[in-house]
């Protein structure tokens, strides 16, 4: 399990954003979990700059997670 990121803010009801680790960055449509193991969305889209890069996460119910929370992959 690999930390994806933290929070940023959430678009509408189901785009998360967040804010990766550029050492770490997940392949595209990867699962994304909370620290409880609990299935977030997928991965859609990663862009920004390379050494602060960004992530859209399509949520599979209406998005739930506070800002500044870590993320993990799969």
């Amino acid at each position: 399990m690999k930390v994806v990121g933290r929070a940023m803010s959430i678009i509408g009801d189901r785009m998360l954003i967040i804010q990766c680790d550029a050492a770490q960055l997940p392949p595209l449509y990867s699962e994304v979990t909370d620290r409880r193991m609990k299935p977030v969305g997928k991965i859609l889209d990663l862009f920004g700059n390379v050494k602060a890069p960004y992530a859209a996460v399509l949520c599979r119910e209406k998005c739930s997670i506070r800002p500044d929370e870590k993320l993990f992959a799969r």
